[in-house]
């Protein structure tokens, strides 16, 4: 059942690896916990739909990565903006909030967070792991084709005009309404000194593909590890090519793959057959912790 206040996120603060992260918090504090990590260029706004679905039977946990959203841009983006560091302020995160235990839903980058992290700063403390639209491996057209539209956001006079830019570049999501368009517009904009608007992130983040041009290179993590994956792939997606998504079905933890059709890279994670997909994975029962190495 429901708790009346599951509907309605609080937004908090909190300092992890000496610098600050937003996230916003929904269900019940004292309910299983549930981080859910956003991709490249985005906020954890991006899961209020899958949060609010599921803030009935978990405590849910979506960070803005440092240099997104309302988190703190990094003072060393090259050294900071990588999986290495995200996985340590994951850790961070769930030492600071006291989650022992949690499961994980990421989307694209959130993904890779999540699987490098369940391979090393939080191994064993990752009961369920979500992939949403991404491997241990890239090819490279789908990352340029990212980078052409993160690498230096444009700048528009209006809303509507950051929106209508929004929509283009996100058209592989798939459906999505009018109304949530306009929240990903709102919570994902900044206000530049000339008043113009432009999507909320540093764009220094892309940096990562530039200075650590393997960082996405993980097979050997992934082989590594021993806990129940769920593998969502978008079915026209550029970026997890369908012979990795079949590699991640035989190779390590094994996942259960289901591709999505009307979308590409990646799954919004906000209708009916997704949300219910990962409800009904996350409901599975809980293995035994794995070995800390």
């Amino acid at each position: 059942m429901a708790h009346a206040h599951a509907s309605a996120p609080a937004s908090r603060y909190l300092r992890c690896e000496d610098r600050e992260l937003h996230y916003t918090e929904w269900g019940d504090p004292g309910a299983p916990a549930l981080v859910m990590w956003h991709g490249l260029a985005r906020t954890g706004r991006d899961f209020d739909e899958l949060a609010r679905a599921l803030a009935g039977d978990y405590r849910i946990i979506c960070p803005d990565t440092i240099g997104r959203g309302l988190s703190q841009w990094s003072p060393d983006p090259v050294a900071e903006y990588r999986l290495d560091f995200y996985a340590r302020l994951a850790r961070a995160l769930a030492d600071g909030l006291s989650l022992p235990r949690l499961r994980w839903v990421g989307t694209s980058m959130g993904g890779a967070t999540g699987m490098h992290a369940a391979a090393t700063t939080l191994r064993g403390r990752i009961s369920h792991l979500v992939v949403n639209d991404i491997g241990p491996e890239l090819p490279q057209p789908a990352i340029d084709r990212i980078l052409a539209y993160a690498d230096n956001p444009p700048a528009f006079d209006t809303m509507t005009e950051l929106e209508d830019w929004l929509r283009a570049a996100y058209k592989p999501y798939g459906w999505q309404s009018d109304e949530q368009w306009r929240r990903m517009a709102e919570t994902s904009m900044r206000r530049l000194p000339d008043g113009r608007v432009t999507a909320h992130y540093d764009p220094a983040i892309v940096g990562q593909f530039s200075h650590h041009p393997r960082d996405y290179d993980r097979w050997d993590g992934y082989d590594s590890l021993r806990l129940p994956v769920l593998l969502l792939r978008g079915a026209e997606s550029d970026l997890l090519l369908p012979a990795v998504a079949h590699a991640m079905t035989q190779r390590g933890p094994r996942a259960t793959r289901i591709d999505f059709a009307g979308c590409g890279h990646a799954p919004a994670l906000n209708v009916a057959p997704q949300i219910d997909a990962i409800r009904r994975f996350l409901a599975t029962p809980d293995a035994p912790a794995q070995e800390t190495p």
